[in-house]
């Protein structure tokens, strides 16, 4: 083979993951590849009490603050050792961060002692990440679970992450306020058995699991992927490993292994499984959760991934923008929005071909508005889910349509995305922002600016099939000096879809400075 034939290496480079977590805070090294492979080099765990303290006070105290930062100090000079550049480092923080009243003070003060920049996720993006990691693990099985449904789910200390996917295809993603923390501050002084504890449990999960049921059916998942350390656990005791990424455990083994340390003290369960106290204080919540939601399953197995969200962070970094992975991403964004446009009972026919004309107009005019991949996609969530309040009302729909996508949650959407996409549909019909709509002039001015293009573009795609009849199949766009014209494939009569544009281009006319003609 000459030289030029050869195949060169896929490149590598080491970095690192800090997540600070409820209980602890955890750092992973590794080496990864541009192939999105990676080797763990390193891995180093402290115990911290972020979570029992803004679960019960709402703040961080001082001394959690305290600890985390020496913690973190401990960190920055393994970090050294390594020679890792600070680019290829990230530190995350889920829910006992997120929620205290305090976090911006911390996070100016552990960026000050330690120089680490903390990133604070969303539940929605812990979804997206863990989904990253658990895809990885189980890749083998991705034939299966694309023809079969299934639920991902992983408890943690202060919230329960729920994936729902019907073959393959996000239905829905949840972020619970559920986790092993927030439980045992709840109910440690009125719980007197196990049974208590039980019983308090099935309470709060029956409701969670009404809401999932209206959204896929519990009892159609035949998928049981339980992600964190209390299933990995469990899956090291009574599981057996199948694959080098992922253990399955038979339902059998797990009801029994619950049942058995369900009466323990915290003692017996350090002696009998052989973990420290802190793997320990949260294991019997942990595990009677993933069971009451296993009970509601006809899954037969629990396949434990040896992944967790830091895994899904060094994803994230190995593969960045590739197109597999943006794809992958995107899909998963847009079947979670048709589901929750399902579950509100919208025109899916109408949604989809306003979508696709809307998705035509951003793509011609990519010189006008200069926006980019994201911002497309956030049209195109909103062109889906536009008229869903009707399901409340017709009248005024706009106006429910915005406050239904504001409290839903969305896959791969954070929240400040979730109102862009809110507002977006808000204004896809009558008036336009003002002075007066206190929760449009609160956005950041970048905000405002993007609401205010997409949803132009938006009120033209839905005027062009103002009858619900989708006549108009595509068009090609010719720009001239203050006007557009749209020349339309299209079959039948269009008048009233020219007339809908007439009504409602002044919006696109203020905002792009162009006048918009359908021929």
């Amino acid at each position: 083979m000459s030289t030029t034939d050869q195949v060169s290496p896929p490149k590598t480079k080491t970095v690192a993951v800090i997540d600070m977590g409820s209980s602890a805070i955890r750092m992973v090294i590794a080496e990864i590849d541009d192939a999105g492979h990676w080797r763990r080099l390193d891995r180093a765990g402290k115990p911290v009490s972020l979570g029992r303290d803004v679960f019960v006070k709402g703040y961080l105290s001082g001394d959690a603050m305290r600890q985390a930062v020496k913690i973190l100090t401990g960190f920055r000079e393994m970090l050294e050792g390594w020679q890792i550049a600070e680019e290829d480092v990230r530190v995350i923080a889920t829910s006992a961060i997120r929620e205290a009243k305090n976090r911006d003070t911390f996070l100016d003060r552990v960026y000050l002692r330690t120089g680490f920049r903390i990133d604070v996720v969303e539940g929605v993006e812990e979804n997206h990440l863990t989904y990253l990691a658990v895809q990885y693990a189980v890749d083998q099985m991705r034939a299966q679970f694309s023809r079969a449904n299934s639920l991902i789910i992983e408890v943690g200390g202060g919230t329960t992450e729920v994936m729902m996917l019907r073959r393959g295809k996000m239905v829905a993603a949840h972020s619970l306020r559920l986790g092993t923390i927030r439980i045992e501050q709840q109910v440690k002084r009125s719980w007197e058995s196990a049974t208590d504890l039980e019983t308090f449990l099935r309470e709060n999960i029956r409701v969670t699991q009404e809401i999932l049921n209206a959204e896929m059916k519990m009892e159609s998942i035949r998928f049981f992927v339980a992600v964190g350390g209390d299933a990995r656990l469990a899956a090291a005791r009574v599981g057996r490993k199948e694959h080098s990424g992922f253990s399955v455990v038979d339902r059998k083994d797990f009801n029994e292994l619950v049942a058995r340390i369900q009466g323990y003290t915290l003692e017996e369960i350090v002696s009998e499984l052989d973990v420290t106290y802190n793997e320990a204080e949260g294991l019997v919540p942990a595990l009677l959760i993933l069971k009451m939601f296993l009970d509601s399953t006809q899954a037969t197995q629990l396949i434990v991934p040896d992944v967790s969200i830091r895994e899904g962070v060094l994803l994230s970094f190995a593969l960045g923008t590739s197109k597999e992975v943006e794809h992958e991403f995107y899909t998963q964004v847009v079947a979670s929005a048709v589901n929750l446009g399902k579950k509100y009972r919208f025109d899916q026919q109408h949604a989809m071909q306003v979508r696709k004309l809307a998705l035509s107009l951003f793509d011609q005019m990519q010189d006008d508005h200069g926006m980019d991949q994201h911002a497309r996609m956030l049209l195109e969530v909103a062109a889906i889910l536009h008229d869903i309040g009707n399901y409340i009302r017709a009248s005024g729909h706009h106006k429910h349509s915005q406050y239904i996508i504001a409290n839903s949650e969305i896959f791969g959407l954070s929240r400040s995305d979730i109102s862009v996409v809110s507002h977006i549909a808000r204004y896809h019909r009558k008036a336009q922002p003002n002075s007066s709509h206190t929760s449009f002039i609160s956005l950041r001015r970048e905000q405002r600016i993007r609401i205010m293009k997409l949803a132009a573009i938006l009120r033209v795609a839905d005027a062009l099939d103002r009858g619900h009849h989708h006549r108009i199949k595509g068009f090609r766009l010719e720009k001239g000096e203050d006007v557009i014209t749209l020349y339309c494939d299209y079959v039948g009569d269009i008048s009233v879809e020219k007339h809908g544009l007439e009504l409602k281009q002044e919006m696109f006319e203020e905002t792009f400075g162009y006048q918009v003609v359908a021929m």
